[in-house]
């Protein structure tokens, strides 16, 4: 079956529905206006509706308006009628007349607009007497005047015809339709998603850069999305060459956003062109570097034209598509440019960085003091740890690359101009452009003298972040500290870099090699230095040996940064942290960080630290918010194609999958992890998945499953101090009691005493208290499960204190003790609010031995929605992130996530996978009317 005309346009199927309504007459007006701006997809629109309607049998009159033919009397007309030209001689002879001077076909000067409206209209009346007419007019500005009054005299009475207009202008253009009573519909740019449909469906090859970078320079225009990529060589589009500043436009592209800027005044062009080629910097340095007059405005022309906003709190410039801005910069020549930079420079001498970057950007050759000015302002906090504010702190990584490169090429020695490639090489591997890395360092690689430590650290962290080829970055980070084994200082950034990757390789691996290699490379530098990373490795490999040192180090390490704390100071606290189970404390340090670095920033630091937060989360029974975290975890790292932090994300997410009783999914996500991970070596992502999958089994009451999963955690099969294994020894200890292994059991509890796993933090002491109490002998478990239970802080752990309770209350009902029933509520009470349902049934299960009947789940909700709460909860349960609903409804991400957070107890839920079966079982009426107005 053949689909209609149009159906395969990306995002735009209300509109296609909205005008099947027109052509069928069911919109009751005689005609629709779309309104959009440049490339928003109107003509296409046009043009569906036009192909359609000739399907269907009806007549299709078009025209297109251009602005050299505005002036031309009757030339919209003449193209609209002319396929009626020959149809006219069935007019009477003063119509026919009228139509024949329209056309030229006859002597005499051109009909008044009352004359020519009056035989329009009879002609279309007679060809519409044979079959339905539409009548189409694109960009209805440029119609002239003459055919705009008769056009809109035979709109306002086509009524009583089978006749409909559609006609399609510019947001903000005046037009004859104006005045019309015609339905108007704003086309709006694509959302994300269908961004992203359009996109990848005409440009699948992209590389991962690439493609984010197309997505956000479009704005989800689809003409934009289209047209883009075109103009872009094959090695650009799959990221093998750079990408430039400003990309290059096609035609189409320049005529649709560079029409609004030509007739503009020169002051007001000149303005324009210096916010274009600095968005960052305010109005007043505008007016400074253009000398205006006090009291003039050169930018308030490109104000009324829509071009841009001026904030005139702050007198931030935005303009009002990141396209118009590239236009802006292409319809000057390459003298008018460097003016602009130059003049920029001159009014930024308050900020040196700013006007370094003016500077080197008029520069046309090599010159060493330029390339030194923004060698030194690129990278003022990042390489020689200085302090800096949060506005400047923020997107620094990525303006460092640019900053490097362009560097770089003002270098008139090889040996400076490699060295700061290499430079930009490694910071790019933080900041999503994993694609310039390799052409970064290859040019780098043509000095006599090549730099050797921070290319092997930039060359190591690609395996990774790509690849996940953590064995080779381990050699070629051996090879490396071989080549370089001086002393090092905390400034030494060839050091630092391959300290930070060799971190990277280590935590992610059981093998014993990469720390003692971690451990050499840290013996070079000072006691006192690299402290983050030196807890980092005493957290992984000696957690047990002075773990209240440890933790007060910790403490102490957090204190110690500044609020604005560089991500490679604060990610190896994060991780300790999260090894020693003190993450909870320091959190807000770690938001921070990822709300500077998310965007243009650091990103490959805010992936691992969303997923850090994510593990804490989840620990601490807050599992919706740990999806929520992970699921923005999961849209950075698949748009920056880090490809390591995404398998490591899912590994994760296949645990909280099994900890929320869905235990077909967790086994999809861990053999997903567990194919990717195991020819890689990565051992400890291959362990969080066969924990998932001991977590799955165990929730079915599948414990020898259980048993085996859960001894391949750890590469002894025992408990030991490893990630995760630190955490598996009452899984361990369950599953080998579950079937009959009881001397097995013990000695996994004997070997976490003797490993003094309990020491690690209030968790792992939990965990072995409440393993000793299953393992034990029926007569002696009593009081180890009342000690367990009654250790401090235990309660914080929910997840395990109420698995204790669960296991401590089946040995009371065995016993037929009545405090069984306390116990085995409790439990369940903590299993329904964290949205455990595996456990939660188990306790149910239990209680119903003892004789108390409880409800299958959660009690259904007694308390209403608010309409945006619906809003919102509904947005959510088809899978949009909080960014995305905040989007649509426009409030912000946070906003978002505080109503999900009070909605979920009123609707008896945990999490936000439960939200689409809580919202289908809400009885009709169960949304109260808000006290506003609902959001569109």
């Amino acid at each position: 079956m053949t689909s209609r005309p149009g159906a395969d346009l990306v995002g735009r199927a209300a509109e296609s529905r909205l005008l099947d309504a027109l052509s069928a007459g069911r919109d009751g007006g005689p005609g629709l206006l779309l309104r959009g701006g440049p490339g928003v997809g109107k003509t296409a629109l046009l043009d569906a509706a036009a192909a359609r309607a000739v399907a269907d049998g009806t007549r299709v009159l078009r025209s297109s308006a251009v602005e050299f033919e505005a002036g031309m009397t009757y030339s919209a007309l003449h193209q609209l009628l002319y396929p009626l030209r020959r149809d006219a001689e069935r007019l009477a002879r003063h119509h026919r007349d009228v139509v024949d001077r329209i056309f030229g076909l006859a002597p005499g000067p051109s009909p008044d607009p009352l004359a020519a409206g009056t035989a329009v209209l009879a002609l279309l009346g007679e060809v519409a007497v044979e079959r339905p007419l539409l009548m189409v007019a694109d960009d209805v500005p440029w119609i002239d005047r003459a055919s705009a009054a008769a056009l809109g005299f035979v709109v306002r009475r086509i009524s009583d015809h089978p006749i409909v207009f559609l006609a399609a202008a510019r947001t903000g253009a005046d037009s004859f339709c104006d005045q019309l009573d015609l339905s108007v519909r704003e086309i709006e740019p694509l959302d994300d998603a269908e961004a992203v449909e359009l996109l990848d469906g005409r440009w699948p090859e992209l590389g991962p850069s690439v493609r984010l970078r197309m997505l956000a320079e479009a704005a989800g225009n689809p003409l934009a999305l289209r047209e883009l990529p075109k103009e872009l060589s094959v090695r650009q589009r799959s990221g093998h060459l750079p990408l430039p500043a400003l990309l290059p436009l096609s035609g189409r592209l320049e005529a649709a956003f560079a029409s609004a800027v030509e007739g503009l005044p020169a002051p007001t062009r000149t303005a324009l062109l210096m916010a274009a080629v600095d968005p960052g910097i305010g109005r007043a340095v505008i007016r400074r570097a253009a000398g205006e007059a006090d009291g003039s405005d050169a930018l308030a022309p490109a104000r009324e034209a829509g071009l841009l906003q001026v904030d005139a709190r702050v007198g931030r410039i935005t303009f009002r598509h990141r396209l118009t801005r590239a236009a802006i910069v292409h319809l000057a020549c390459p003298g008018e440019r460097r003016r602009a930079h130059l003049a920029l420079a001159a009014a930024l001498t308050d900020v040196p960085e700013r006007r370094a970057w003016h500077l080197a950007e008029a520069t046309t050759g090599p010159d060493e003091a330029l390339a030194r000015a923004l060698d030194e302002a690129a990278l003022p906090a990042w390489r020689h740890g200085e302090p800096a504010v949060s506005d400047r702190r923020r997107g620094a990584a990525s303006a460092a690359v640019s900053a490097l490169v362009r560097a770089g090429e003002l270098s008139p020695h090889p040996d400076d101009r490699s060295r700061r490639l290499v430079e930009a090489a490694y910071f790019a591997t933080f900041t999503g452009q994993l694609d310039d890395v390799p052409r970064l360092l290859a040019d780098a690689g043509r000095a006599a003298d090549p730099p050797g430590g921070l290319a092997f650290a930039a060359t190591a962290q690609l395996l990774t972040h790509d690849e996940g080829d953590i064995d080779a970055a381990h050699r070629l980070l051996a090879r490396a500290l071989d080549d370089n084994a001086a002393a090092a200082t905390e400034d030494d950034w060839d050091h630092s870099g391959i300290l930070y990757a060799l971190l990277l390789v280590s935590v992610h691996t059981h093998r014993p090699e990469p720390w003692r290699l971690l451990k050499t490379a840290l013996d070079r530098f000072e006691p006192t230095a690299m402290t983050a990373i030196r807890l980092c490795y005493e957290a992984y490999v000696h957690p047990t040996t002075a773990s209240d040192a440890l933790r007060k180090g910790l403490a102490d390490a957090f204190a110690a940064l500044p609020a604005d704390a560089a991500p490679w100071e604060l990610i190896p606290l994060a991780l300790a942290a999260v090894a020693m189970d003190a993450l909870s404390d320091h959190r807000y340090l770690v938001s921070r960080m990822i709300e500077r670095e998310r965007d243009g920033g650091a990103v490959a630091m805010a992936v691992p630290a969303l997923m850090l937060l994510c593990h804490d989360s989840y620990v601490h029974g807050r599992w919706d918010e740990a999806e929520s975290l992970a699921q923005e975890g999961l849209d950075l790292a698949a748009a920056h194609g880090y490809r390591f932090w995404e398998r490591q994300i899912r590994a994760l997410l296949a645990s909280g999958a099994a900890l929320c009783g869905d235990a077909d999914l967790a086994r999809t996500r861990s053999e997903e992890t567990t194919t990717w991970a195991a020819p890689r070596g990565i051992e400890v992502m291959e362990a969080y998945a066969h924990s998932a999958r001991n977590l799955a089994a165990m929730g079915q009451g599948d414990y020898e499953e259980a048993h085996v999963q859960a001894g391949r955690i750890d590469p002894s099969g025992a408990p030991g101090t490893g990630i995760p294994g630190r955490w598996q020894v009452l899984n361990l200890v369950e599953a080998a009691v579950r079937t009959g292994r009881a001397d097995e059991a013990r000695e996994h509890v004997a070997a976490a005493r003797t490993a003094g796993i309990h020491r690690i933090s209030s968790r792992t002491a939990l965990l072995c208290a409440g393993a000793e109490a299953v393992a034990a002998d029926e007569d002696d478990a009593g009081p180890l499960f009342k000690a367990a239970l009654a250790l401090p802080h235990a309660a914080r752990w929910p997840w395990e204190h109420a698995r204790i309770q669960l296991a401590y209350g089946q040995w009371l009902r065995r016993t037929r003790d009545h405090h069984a029933r306390r116990h085995l509520s409790a439990a369940l009470e903590t299993f329904d609010r964290i949205g455990a349902k595996a456990m939660a049934q188990r306790a149910r299960n239990e209680l119903r031995a003892t004789g108390v009947v409880t409800p299958s789940g959660p009690a259904a909700p007694a308390a209403t929605l608010t309409v945006q709460e619906r809003q919102i909860a509904e947005l959510a349960a088809v899978g949009l992130t909080n960014r995305q609903i905040g989007e649509r409804l426009f409030l912000s991400h946070r906003t978002v996530g505080s109503h999900l957070h009070r909605l979920y107890p009123k609707l008896g839920i945990t999490s936000r996978a439960a939200l689409r079966a809580a919202l289908e079982a809400m009885t009709p009426g169960a949304t109260a009317r808000a006290a506003g107005p609902a959001v569109p």
